[in-house]
C-alpha cells in the first residue's frame, strides 16, 4: 500500500521560510516521476515543482528562484524547500509520485 505523507505547513509571516517534507511508503521515489502541488481556496491545483526520474527539474513561474525540490534516497522522502514567501503562496500543498497523492499540508503566508 503507498503512502505519502506531507508534513512541514503552517503560518509564516510573509518573507519568511518554511520546509515541507513528503514521506513515502510502499514506493520509492527514486524510481518515481515527482511534484510537489498546490491549491489556493477557489482554485484549481496547479503544479509548483517537479523533479523526472532523472532528476530533471521544473519549477512554475512563480516559485521559481524562491523554491527548490529536492529528494532523499536513503529516507525515500521528498521535501520543498521554500523561501521568501508571499501571501499568494497560501495554499494546500500536496505531493505526487507517479500517480498517488498525498492527503496535504496547509501553508499560510500571513502577517
Amino acid at each position: 500500500q503507498v503512502q505519502l505523507v506531507e508534513s512541514g505547513g503552517g503560518l509564516v509571516q510573509p518573507g519568511g521560510a518554511l520546509s515541507l517534507s513528503c514521506v513515502a511508503s510502499g514506493i520509492s521515489l527514486r524510481d518515481s516521476g515527482l511534484g510537489w502541488y498546490r491549491q489556493a481556496p477557489g482554485k484549481e491545483r496547479g503544479l509548483v515543482a517537479s523533479m523526472t526520474k532523472g532528476q530533471i527539474i521544473t519549477y512554475a513561474d512563480s516559485v521559481r528562484g524562491r523554491f527548490t525540490i529536492s529528494r532523499d534516497n536513503a529516507k525515500n522522502t521528498l521535501y520543498l524547500q521554500m523561501n521568501s514567501l508571499e501571501p499568494e503562496d497560501t495554499a494546500v500543498y500536496y505531493c505526487r509520485a507517479d500517480n498517488y497523492w498525498g492527503k496535504g499540508t496547509l501553508v499560510t503566508v500571513s502577517s
